[in-house]
């Protein structure tokens, strides 16, 4: 199991093994002794058998995207005549350059 570990490893961190074709990497798979069931399965891109094979867990994820807080109006809790605060600094750069046109 060791030898399918050391390839994958290899594999992952030499980029020309991406573009490696089919007689490729049946070759390095059998320099590196991999397993036949494991060689099997990752010469057809199987990685849910060479999971199974390594006796992985199902590897599984969730994704919640995050919901914007909803801004209070901020126009309420201005006094009269106070300026109000910029958002962010291109509002206050717009702002100032109004201010001296």
């Amino acid at each position: 199991m060791l030898n399918v570990i050391r390839f994958l490893e290899k594999m992952g961190s030499e980029a020309h093994w991406r573009d490696a074709n089919l007689d490729e990497l049946e070759a390095a798979l059998a320099d590196a002794e991999v397993e036949a069931p494991m060689r099997s399965a990752i010469l057809n891109k199987d990685g849910a058998e060479l999971q199974a094979l390594l006796h992985q867990p199902q590897f599984v994820s969730t994704v919640i995207p995050a919901v914007p807080e909803e801004e209070e109006d901020e126009e309420e809790d201005e006094e009269p005549g106070e300026q109000p605060k910029p958002k962010d600094m291109r509002s206050s750069l717009q702002s100032s350059s109004d201010s001296h046109a």
